[in-house]
This record gives C-alpha cells, sequence and structure tokens, in this order.
C-alpha cells in the first residue's frame, strides 16, 4: 500500500524543515490526503487498460476484461484469449500486447510483483521491462502501491509546475533540474511529489 497519513505528515513535516516554501504551502493548503493503490499486477493492468483513453471508457473495459478474465484476475486466462475475444471488451491491439508482455513475464516469474528489488531504480527498470508501462507508471506503482517514500517522478509536468509554483520559480523546471532541486529532500521525496499534486491547482496559493 502506498503512505499512510502518518507517514505523509511525518514526511512532509521533515521536508518542511528544510525548505521554508513547503512549510507555507502546508499551512495554506493542509496535509494531502493518501494515494493509495493496490499491491500487485491488477493495479498495471488496469492502468494499461486505462492509458490514453476517457475515464469513462477505462471503466467501460474493465468491467468487460473483469467479467471475462474473473475477479481474480486470471493471467492465463488472458493468455488464452484471442484477439476477437479481447477486441470485445474494447482493447486495441497496442493494448492486447501490453496485457500480453504484462501476463507472460509475471507467469514466467520475470517480474514477481510479490518480490521487487528492493533499490528503487532496479524495480524501476524491472517494471518497464514490461510493454506500455514507462518510467512514469513504474513511479507511481512503487509510490502509490508499495509505499516507496524515496521515489521521485521528475518527468510528471503536474510535479513540475508544482514547484515552479511552491518555489516561485522562473520557470518550469525541466525533468533534470527538478532532480537536481530534489536532492535536498531525501529520503523524502515521494511525500513532496504527493504535496506537488496538492498544491499546484490550489488557487490560494
Amino acid at each position: 500500500m502506498g503512505l499512510t497519513a502518518a507517514q505523509l505528515k511525518q514526511s512532509l513535516d521533515a521536508v518542511a524543515g528544510i525548505e521554508p516554501a513547503f512549510a507555507r504551502a502546508l499551512e495554506v493548503a493542509g496535509y494531502p490526503e493518501p494515494r493509495i493503490r493496490k499491491r500487485g499486477y491488477g493495479t498495471l493492468l488496469r492502468t494499461i487498460v486505462g492509458q490514453q483513453v476517457s475515464v469513462a471508457a477505462a471503466a467501460s473495459m474493465w468491467r468487460k476484461l473483469e467479467a471475462h478474465i474473473g475477479p481474480e484476475l486470471s493471467l492465463e486466462r488472458v493468455l488464452e484469449s484471442d484477439f476477437d475475444t479481447l477486441r470485445a471488451c474494447g482493447l486495441s491491439r497496442q493494448k492486447q500486447g501490453y496485457i500480453r508482455s504484462l501476463c507472460e513475464l509475471v507467469v514466467t516469474g520475470a517480474v514477481d510483483f510479490d518480490h521487487l528489488p528492493e533499490d528503487d531504480e532496479e524495480a524501476i527498470a524491472q517494471l518497464t521491462r514490461i510493454k506500455g508501462i514507462g518510467r512514469w507508471s513504474a513511479e507511481i506503482y512503487l509510490l502509490f502501491a508499495e509505499g516507496r517514500g524515496d521515489v521521485w517522478p521528475a518527468g510528471d509536468l503536474a510535479v513540475q509546475a508544482g514547484l515552479h509554483k511552491l518555489l516561485d520559480l522562473p520557470e518550469r523546471p525541466s525533468e533534470k533540474r527538478t532532480r537536481e532541486l530534489a536532492e535536498a529532500w531525501r529520503p523524502h521525496r515521494g511525500a513532496t511529489a504527493i504535496l506537488t499534486w496538492h498544491c499546484y491547482n490550489n488557487p490560494a496559493l
């Protein structure tokens, strides 16, 4: 599971002690709510289904897929399904390829969601072996499903925009600059990312 409310508060209090702008943001906007996803392949399966489609379309496809493979999300059932069957669930050829990649890697043990590497970069490298799962999706999984407190999705535009606003920077920082800025906030960068999402559209800041 992701970072709990208590863990978020502890980490954000720590970074607020380092960066006064974060302390001011917490005073105005309060503490963010936890962002928690279920641990396991089902979360990334749902991520793939939802890529580049509306929330409503993703929900419809997910209901059809779950009805087909069962609530236990049988990967073997997915792999046994032909193109037309999965197409009837709303899955494009590309999405089917991504889903089959996930299923094959899990079934063969190449990706083990119960024993991902403890090192965050190694875990990201393993997850991005799955077709359709890029660095950002892997980072979000590790932060929201595993509660890895120092994961820092520096390529996320909302994180960059949040830092631009909170730190009163002259422009939105690049991914490289976003990584550089966050070095001072280790090992609390995951909570800091959640704070930026919480604040970047807040009109009070």
